[in-house]
Protein backbone atom coordinates (compact mmCIF):
# COMPACT_ATOMS: atom_id res chain seq x y z
CA UNK A 1 0.00 0.00 0.00
CA UNK A 2 2.78 2.56 1.14
CA UNK A 3 4.68 1.45 -2.71
CA UNK A 4 1.57 2.19 -4.49
CA UNK A 5 0.56 5.61 -2.34
CA UNK A 6 4.33 6.33 -3.30
CA UNK A 7 4.25 5.58 -6.86
CA UNK A 8 1.13 7.79 -7.50
CA UNK A 9 2.92 10.65 -5.53
CA UNK A 10 6.11 10.70 -7.62
CA UNK A 11 4.14 10.41 -11.02
CA UNK A 12 1.77 13.37 -9.78
CA UNK A 13 4.91 15.16 -9.27
CA UNK A 14 6.34 14.37 -12.68
CA UNK A 15 3.53 14.94 -14.50
CA UNK A 16 3.51 18.56 -12.63
CA UNK A 17 7.15 19.02 -13.85
CA UNK A 18 6.04 18.19 -17.25
CA UNK A 19 3.39 20.41 -17.50
CA UNK A 20 5.08 23.62 -16.18
CA UNK A 21 7.93 23.04 -18.33
CA UNK A 22 5.62 23.10 -21.26
CA UNK A 23 4.14 26.24 -20.31
CA UNK A 24 7.57 28.24 -19.34
CA UNK A 25 8.71 26.76 -23.17
CA UNK A 26 5.56 28.36 -24.84
CA UNK A 27 6.04 31.75 -22.56
CA UNK A 28 9.89 31.56 -24.06
CA UNK A 29 8.69 31.01 -27.60
CA UNK A 30 6.46 33.71 -27.35
CA UNK A 31 8.91 35.82 -26.36
CA UNK A 32 11.13 34.85 -29.01
CA UNK A 33 8.42 35.49 -31.70
CA UNK A 34 7.44 39.18 -30.38
CA UNK A 35 10.96 40.43 -30.08
CA UNK A 36 11.44 39.22 -34.12
CA UNK A 37 8.74 41.30 -35.19
CA UNK A 38 8.02 43.93 -32.97
CA UNK A 39 10.75 46.35 -34.82
CA UNK A 40 8.60 45.85 -37.56
CA UNK A 41 4.95 46.29 -36.14
CA UNK A 42 6.28 49.57 -34.65
CA UNK A 43 7.75 50.29 -37.77
CA UNK A 44 4.15 50.18 -39.64
CA UNK A 45 1.83 51.30 -37.81
CA UNK A 46 3.22 54.58 -35.00
CA UNK A 47 2.35 57.71 -35.54
CA UNK A 48 4.21 60.33 -35.13
CA UNK A 49 2.69 63.76 -33.79
CA UNK A 50 5.13 66.03 -35.34
CA UNK A 51 4.03 64.88 -38.87
CA UNK A 52 0.38 64.53 -37.72
CA UNK A 53 -0.50 68.65 -38.15
CA UNK A 54 -1.68 68.97 -42.03
CA UNK A 55 -0.48 71.58 -44.21
CA UNK A 56 -2.02 75.61 -43.81
CA UNK A 57 -4.52 76.31 -46.19
CA UNK A 58 -5.24 79.61 -48.07
CA UNK A 59 -7.89 81.26 -46.04
CA UNK A 60 -10.93 82.72 -48.16
CA UNK A 61 -12.11 86.37 -48.44
CA UNK A 62 -15.91 86.05 -47.64
CA UNK A 63 -16.49 89.30 -49.36
CA UNK A 64 -14.93 88.26 -52.93
CA UNK A 65 -15.17 84.37 -52.57
CA UNK A 66 -11.70 84.51 -53.27
CA UNK A 67 -8.85 82.64 -51.64
CA UNK A 68 -6.56 84.78 -49.77
CA UNK A 69 -2.70 83.96 -50.71
CA UNK A 70 -1.35 87.35 -48.52
CA UNK A 71 1.58 85.20 -46.84
CA UNK A 72 0.13 81.54 -47.37
CA UNK A 73 3.17 80.80 -50.11
CA UNK A 74 5.63 81.37 -46.81
CA UNK A 75 3.66 79.34 -44.66
CA UNK A 76 3.44 76.82 -46.80
CA UNK A 77 7.17 76.53 -47.65
CA UNK A 78 8.16 76.55 -43.98
CA UNK A 79 5.92 73.88 -43.12
CA UNK A 80 7.82 72.10 -45.95
CA UNK A 81 11.03 72.57 -44.24
CA UNK A 82 10.00 71.18 -41.04
CA UNK A 83 8.31 68.45 -42.66
CA UNK A 84 11.79 67.84 -44.73
CA UNK A 85 13.81 68.14 -41.74
CA UNK A 86 11.57 65.79 -39.48
CA UNK A 87 11.94 63.02 -42.54
CA UNK A 88 15.87 63.78 -42.77
CA UNK A 89 16.43 63.90 -38.89
CA UNK A 90 18.93 61.01 -37.99
CA UNK A 91 17.95 61.21 -33.94
CA UNK A 92 16.23 58.44 -32.66
CA UNK A 93 12.19 58.33 -32.84
CA UNK A 94 11.42 58.26 -29.13
CA UNK A 95 8.19 55.87 -29.11
CA UNK A 96 6.35 55.39 -25.43
CA UNK A 97 5.48 51.24 -24.87
CA UNK A 98 2.87 50.12 -22.47
CA UNK A 99 4.35 48.33 -19.65
CA UNK A 100 1.93 45.77 -19.64
CA UNK A 101 0.78 43.77 -23.13
CA UNK A 102 -3.19 43.12 -23.48
CA UNK A 103 -3.72 40.24 -22.50
CA UNK A 104 -5.00 37.51 -24.90
CA UNK A 105 -4.30 35.06 -21.74
CA UNK A 106 -3.89 35.01 -18.27
CA UNK A 107 -0.72 36.79 -18.05
CA UNK A 108 1.00 40.18 -16.44
CA UNK A 109 4.36 39.77 -18.18
CA UNK A 110 5.91 43.25 -18.42
CA UNK A 111 6.67 44.02 -22.03
CA UNK A 112 10.61 44.04 -22.41
CA UNK A 113 12.54 46.70 -23.79
CA UNK A 114 16.02 45.38 -23.27
CA UNK A 115 16.28 43.33 -26.63
CA UNK A 116 15.45 46.90 -28.76
CA UNK A 117 17.88 49.17 -26.55
CA UNK A 118 20.33 49.66 -29.29
CA UNK A 119 18.09 49.93 -31.76
CA UNK A 120 19.20 52.81 -34.39
CA UNK A 121 15.85 53.94 -35.25
CA UNK A 122 13.41 53.98 -32.22
CA UNK A 123 14.50 54.87 -28.66
CA UNK A 124 11.47 53.13 -26.69
CA UNK A 125 10.73 54.20 -23.21
CA UNK A 126 7.64 52.41 -20.98
CA UNK A 127 4.77 55.02 -21.07
CA UNK A 128 4.34 54.86 -17.37
CA UNK A 129 8.11 57.45 -17.30
CA UNK A 130 6.20 60.23 -19.00
CA UNK A 131 2.90 61.80 -18.41
CA UNK A 132 -0.28 60.40 -18.88
CA UNK A 133 -0.67 60.87 -22.88
CA UNK A 134 -3.90 62.55 -22.44
CA UNK A 135 -2.59 65.43 -21.28
CA UNK A 136 0.22 65.42 -24.18
CA UNK A 137 0.39 68.81 -26.24
CA UNK A 138 0.71 67.21 -29.76
CA UNK A 139 1.48 70.92 -31.38
CA UNK A 140 4.66 70.82 -29.38
CA UNK A 141 7.64 69.35 -31.01
CA UNK A 142 10.50 69.97 -28.82
CA UNK A 143 9.25 68.71 -25.63
CA UNK A 144 11.48 65.98 -24.78
CA UNK A 145 8.21 63.73 -25.17
CA UNK A 146 7.50 60.72 -27.31
CA UNK A 147 6.22 61.18 -30.10
CA UNK A 148 3.70 58.77 -30.13
CA UNK A 149 3.02 55.34 -27.75
CA UNK A 150 2.44 51.94 -28.63
CA UNK A 151 0.49 49.44 -26.91
CA UNK A 152 0.66 45.57 -28.10
CA UNK A 153 -0.78 41.98 -27.03
CA UNK A 154 0.10 38.87 -26.59
CA UNK A 155 0.29 36.95 -29.71
CA UNK A 156 -2.40 34.36 -30.18
CA UNK A 157 -0.71 31.48 -32.13
CA UNK A 158 -2.64 28.78 -34.56
CA UNK A 159 -2.63 24.82 -33.26
CA UNK A 160 0.66 24.95 -35.25
CA UNK A 161 2.56 27.62 -34.61
CA UNK A 162 3.14 28.70 -37.92
CA UNK A 163 0.83 31.32 -37.76
CA UNK A 164 -0.16 34.26 -34.82
CA UNK A 165 -2.54 37.01 -34.29
CA UNK A 166 -1.28 40.40 -32.37
CA UNK A 167 -3.49 43.16 -31.83
CA UNK A 168 -1.78 46.45 -31.31
CA UNK A 169 -2.53 50.12 -31.01
CA UNK A 170 -0.87 53.39 -31.93
CA UNK A 171 -1.30 56.71 -30.47
CA UNK A 172 0.22 60.18 -30.87
CA UNK A 173 -1.24 61.53 -27.74
CA UNK A 174 -3.14 64.44 -26.16
CA UNK A 175 -6.31 61.90 -27.10
CA UNK A 176 -6.84 63.12 -30.23
CA UNK A 177 -5.46 60.58 -32.69
CA UNK A 178 -5.01 56.94 -32.18
CA UNK A 179 -5.64 53.57 -34.85
CA UNK A 180 -6.16 49.89 -33.94
CA UNK A 181 -4.77 47.20 -35.67
CA UNK A 182 -5.11 43.61 -35.75
CA UNK A 183 -1.61 41.63 -37.14
CA UNK A 184 -1.17 38.37 -38.81
CA UNK A 185 2.45 36.98 -38.49
CA UNK A 186 3.42 34.12 -40.17
CA UNK A 187 6.92 31.78 -39.76
CA UNK A 188 8.18 31.37 -43.55
CA UNK A 189 11.53 29.55 -43.87
CA UNK A 190 12.09 29.86 -40.63
CA UNK A 191 11.51 33.22 -40.10
CA UNK A 192 8.73 35.68 -38.85
CA UNK A 193 7.10 38.63 -40.72
CA UNK A 194 4.25 40.89 -40.90
CA UNK A 195 1.94 39.09 -43.67
CA UNK A 196 -1.19 41.25 -43.13
CA UNK A 197 -2.04 44.37 -41.09
CA UNK A 198 -6.03 45.06 -40.66
CA UNK A 199 -6.75 48.81 -38.87
CA UNK A 200 -9.69 47.79 -36.68
CA UNK A 201 -10.51 51.27 -35.27
CA UNK A 202 -9.63 55.20 -35.69
CA UNK A 203 -9.92 58.35 -33.83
Amino acid sequence: MKLSKCIFITLVLLSSFGCKKKEVSESDFEKVVMNSVFIEIVDSIYMDRRTMEPPPMPRLDFKSNKEDTIGYHEKLKRYQIEQDSIKNDKNRILIGVYDFVVNNKIRNDKFDLTPFQNNKKFDFQYASKFPEERFWNIEDKKSGMPVGTIEISNIKFNKNKTLGTIIASASCGGGKCGRGFEITIENKSGKWHITNINQTWVS
